[in-house]
């Protein structure tokens, strides 16, 4: 049974400029586990994007000028609220989203983990002084919020993306702007509630939500109050934003799709490896851009790694996210099931073994089993497509130089798992992938400490670590004359 969503912090309505906004149209927020309404939100439109965008742009001085530990200390404020409601956050993504109540806890961790490392380098915004080329001068360099950032951020992890964007923003000393995905406003909107009670100033921080995802993303990346613009999303409406972002020179941070390799060596130790894969795969029930998407397996070991991963994966429950059994939950929508037994159906189709699963779930509607496919090859479409859903596609290399061609067989470099215990196949691996991320015998490679994103197709930029802060600001040089 589903429990009660907190009546505190659910929400109708865009937040812009501290207030809660109501229109003449609203739309459904529902449940992919049962398809049950959860609630009626109003359906925000450009007029209140633009608002928005004016209230952060007012904001603006105000904030950037605040002294970083007063912000500091107001970031730290909201992290500690979204620890004291973690139960009550959790319980409102996994009922609008779907992921076991476990997953949705520990994102709700991990996206306050961002505001509490935030908090800390907000402090850290250093600037230096460089030798000057004589005596009477001094080269002075310094780092400076960019301005107002607008965001758009996903359904797949509604608070933790959402959440490693304003934090970096706010620290640096920027004004934030973000439209959720329709599928799970809610989330955002409660973590507006919580900056609100944070103390986190009037402006400071704004919700869009609405229905009409092409009218508010042409405000958000055309607006010219807006400085920087941040994405997480596919790659094809990436390229879409990027263009429009380029008419105006934003400053731009793109975290796109993925195809992820996750290359077992013989020499790996196998129970480890499936473990790992386990975690890079099915979290999420696979809907994640650094899901595990192409399995890779010295032939040597291919048919003992078979085994074992069957043994792993029919242990695997699904169910609604509510259930304490559960691991895996429903996907996002009919649509996106049915692109997973289409990628699943057409590798049978072309030659893949179906040795698990391959089929809708009993759970519900938008369940699909756990599927293992073997004898995948690279030039089926399920290897060369993300696949979002919960299948591993295994294929096999004869050797490291094979296993390196096919990994890097693909216009994604957002992240890539091999497991080896010889450490010199460690660092030629690694070296050679070309990929933003690297898990290297670890399949959960994400924390705010770490520099998120990827190189080629899947985006550019970095989000979280100290890196994090960069694209929030500006560098600004000042030459001192005349001091003798």
């Amino acid at each position: 049974m589903q429990p009660a969503l907190s009546q505190y912090l659910l929400r109708q309505g865009s937040y812009i400029n501290s207030e809660w906004h109501s229109s003449h149209n609203s739309f459904a927020v529902i449940n992919p586990a049962d398809g049950q309404v959860l609630n009626q939100v109003a359906d925000a439109g450009p007029e209140q994007a633009l608002a928005a965008v004016a209230a952060a742009h007012k904001a603006f001085p105000g904030w950037s000028a605040l002294p970083a530990a007063k912000r500091s200390e107001l970031l730290n404020s909201w992290y500690q609220l979204l620890i004291k409601y973690q139960t009550d956050l959790a319980i409102i993504l996994t009922a609008e989203q779907g992921k076991p109540l476990i997953e949705a806890e520990a994102e709700i961790n991990y996206g306050a983990s961002y505001l509490q490392w935030f908090a800390e380098q907000a402090k850290r915004l250093d600037g230096v002084t460089i030798p000057a080329p004589s005596a009477d001068k001094r080269i002075i360099v310094q780092r400076q919020a960019v301005g107002v950032v607008a965001a758009i951020t996903p359904w797949n992890f509604p608070n933790a993306m959402m959440m490693r964007k304003a934090a970096a923003a706010l620290a640096a000393g920027c004004t934030f702007v973000v439209k959720p995905a329709q599928q799970t406003p809610l989330s955002a909107l409660a973590m507006a509630v919580l900056a609100e009670q944070a103390g986190i100033p009037k402006g400071v921080f704004n919700v869009v939500v609405g229905t009409d995802a092409k009218a508010l993303g042409e405000v958000l990346t055309t607006d010219p109050r807006v400085a920087k613009f941040s994405f997480t999303g596919s790659t094809a409406v990436g390229k879409i934003l990027a263009a429009q972002c380029a008419k105006g020179i934003k400053r731009v941070t793109m975290e796109l799709g993925g195809n992820a390799p996750f290359i077992v060596f013989a020499d790996a130790d196998l129970d480890a490896a499936v473990q790992g894969l386990l975690v890079a795969k099915f979290r999420n029930a696979g809907q994640t851009c650094v899901c595990a998407n192409r399995i890779l397996v010295d032939k040597s070991i291919y048919a003992a790694f078979i085994s074992k991963l069957l043994a792993a994966v029919n242990g695997l429950k699904v169910g609604t996210g509510f259930k304490s059994s559960s691991d895996l939950g429903p996907l996002i929508s009919d649509e996106a099931l049915q692109k997973v037994a289409k990628l699943v159906d057409s590798a049978i189709e072309q030659g893949a073994k179906l040795e698990l699963g391959g089929q809708r779930h009993k759970a519900g509607k938008q369940f699909y089993t756990p599927t293992i496919l073997s004898q995948v090859t690279a030039d089926m479409a399920i290897s060369q497509q993300e696949i979002f859903g919960p299948v591993i596609a295994l294929q096999q290399f004869t050797d490291e130089a094979e296993a390196i061609q096919l990994a890097n067989a693909t216009d994604y470099g957002l992240a890539a798992y091999f497991y080896s215990r010889d450490i010199g196949r460690v660092f030629r691996v690694a070296q050679a992938l070309q990929f933003g991320m690297l898990g290297i015998n670890e399949g959960a490679i994400s924390n705010a400490a770490a520099p998120f994103g990827g190189i080629k197709h899947s985006g550019y930029g970095r989000e979280g670590s100290q890196y994090g802060l960069d694209d929030y600001t500006d560098i600004k040089y000042l030459c001192l004359g005349g001091l003798e």
